[in-house]
């Protein structure tokens, strides 16, 4: 995999930390963790998304849901007592512990949730404050201030 080096880029911007971080993980990433547990993003319209995340075989108890600023982590732990109450002949379903994480937008929180039937859904939604939205600005007609020199 070739490597690129966006250092130039940053010499001109203020604030673009973060992009610059997100990039340097998707580089070094182990691509063999990446894919468990497989999941979905939905986009349900311009402010509400949703993860869902196939976890069969981990119970509410066993994951662990936590929103730092911009950073979404899912963490599952199997239970160790109950992996030693079987014999499996044949076991299929990954019960290995993992750790999923996902860099939100600026805006973006966790507003629910829930598990189903092996699947973890986690709604997530965006609330721009108002003093961050755009506002009209009227102009008004009038007397132009004058600068008086002091």
């Amino acid at each position: 995999m070739r490597s690129f080096d966006l250092s130039p880029l940053f010499h001109t911007s203020v604030g673009f930390d973060r992009l610059n971080r997100m990039l340097d993980t998707a580089n070094r990433g182990d691509e063999r963790s990446q894919n468990y547990p497989p999941y979905n993003i939905e986009k349900l319209n311009d402010n509400a998304y949703r993860i869902i995340m196939a976890v069969a075989g981990f119970g509410e108890d066993d994951i662990e849901l936590t929103q730092h600023e911009n950073a979404l982590t899912i963490t599952g732990k199997a239970q160790e007592g109950e992996k030693d109450a079987a014999k499996f002949l044949h076991q299929g379903i990954a019960r290995r512990g993992f750790q999923r994480r996902f860099e939100l937008a600026d805006y973006i929180r966790v507003s629910s949730a829930n598990m189903e039937n092996g699947m973890l859904a986690v709604d997530l939604t965006r609330e721009v404050p108002e003093e961050m939205k755009p506002r009209r600005i009227e102009i008004q007609s009038g007397s132009v201030l004058e600068h008086k020199a002091a």
